[in-house]
């Protein structure tokens, strides 16, 4: 698959066990020759969240590093280049996801664990992008931030069926339910998508350790080209306000 485009892209990121948690199940990965961005937040008890966010992590880093040496998009359409773009991604989540079945069916130590996925894979000058949870991934252009992924939860069904108002949301007792996790079966419906990167572009990939603390005007105020600084500033923000969960961000800046 052809990696590079006229556009650089570059970032950093950070996980904090937070204020609460005495583990991190938190795991992220920052690629930017590979053109592979993670964030997961795993759940399980007896320390199987943090494997299964680690795991899910490797296999999907794995499989896209070999989908990328066998697949050449160079001089393809870009509906075709997009849609052989979204396979590999969903193809690696789902890969994990069998992974963790796996693991889980053999060791009933790890039943029940799971983890959230949200992915970005760059092919060009585009993103492809895989969702599994509530983690999130955000862009920022032009001063406006855009959430890019769909939350895979029981209150977002919920507004989206008019069942609940999203102030009712915010202090509902099932805001921490999800519908899809990558584990808890030996296949997950992986939301996929392609967008278009743009020089000047900032996105924040985060668990909702992170996205949970914050409203979306406050993202256009602290990401800025200072990737480092922008992480950091995040993390302080969540913890400052609770730190009840594991906290993770990775921001991503284009140029």
């Amino acid at each position: 698959m052809e990696a590079n485009g006229r556009l650089t892209m570059r970032s950093y990121g950070r996980s904090d066990v937070g204020r609460r948690r005495a583990t991190n199940q938190d795991a992220f990965l920052c690629d930017d020759e590979l053109g592979l961005w993670v964030v997961a937040d795993g759940m399980g008890g007896h320390a199987a969240g943090e494997v299964a966010s680690s795991e899910s992590i490797d296999t999907i880093c794995g499989m896209v590093r070999r989908g990328k040496q066998s697949l050449d998009l160079a001089g393809s359409p870009p509906e075709q280049a997009a849609r052989a773009a979204c396979r590999l991604i969903e193809s690696s989540v789902q890969a994990a996801t069998y992974l963790l079945f796996a693991m889980a069916e053999l060791d009933r130590g790890k039943a029940g664990m799971g983890t959230t996925i949200s992915a970005m894979m760059r092919f060009g000058d585009s993103l492809a992008l895989a969702q599994v949870g509530d983690s999130r991934i955000y862009r920022v252009r032009d001063n406006e931030v855009q959430q890019l992924t769909e939350d895979h939860t029981l209150i977002a069904w919920q507004i989206k069926q008019g069942l609940i108002t999203p102030a009712e949301a915010r202090t509902s007792r099932q805001r921490n339910v999800i519908t899809r996790a990558v584990g808890s079966r030996d296949y997950v419906q992986v939301d996929t998508s392609v967008w278009e990167a743009e020089r000047g572009d900032l996105y924040l990939l985060c668990s909702d350790g992170l996205h949970g603390y914050l409203r979306e005007d406050e993202i256009v105020d602290v990401l800025t080209d200072e990737l480092e600084i922008a992480v950091e500033r995040l993390i302080e923000i969540a913890n400052a306000r609770g730190g009840k969960d594991n906290i993770t961000a990775v921001v991503v800046g284009v140029c």
